[in-house]
């Protein structure tokens, strides 16, 4: 998958431009600026901002065109919904506990 074309194509659909998808996602724009100019593959927490930025998951972002992602269960949704309420450092420290485990 052209990771880039993706994200320009999200960004088509929306009609925004890079400086709109920095401000949205909280990333700078060099972040993503570079990442066309420089042909730079995203990061994993920079490609999570974008695609909370857009509104989609991960899974949505790298579901074929037309197709859809597999569904969540149940567990992973409330997974889901417990994780968006966390704030960026508890996340953070939940990261690092499960990087333990």
């Amino acid at each position: 998958m052209d990771v880039q074309k993706r994200i320009r194509d999200l960004m088509a659909i929306r009609g925004w431009t890079e400086y709109r998808l920095a401000k949205e996602s909280g990333l700078a724009h060099s972040t993503i600026a570079n990442l066309f100019t420089r042909n730079n593959l995203p990061t994993l927490p920079t490609l999570e901002a974008v695609c909370s930025a857009f509104g989609i998951t991960m899974a949505q972002f790298f579901a074929e065109e037309g197709g859809s992602p597999a569904p969540y269960t149940e567990e992973q949704q409330q997974l889901q919904a417990k994780w968006s309420t966390l704030s960026e450092d508890k996340k953070e420290a939940l990261l690092h506990l499960l990087s333990t485990m």
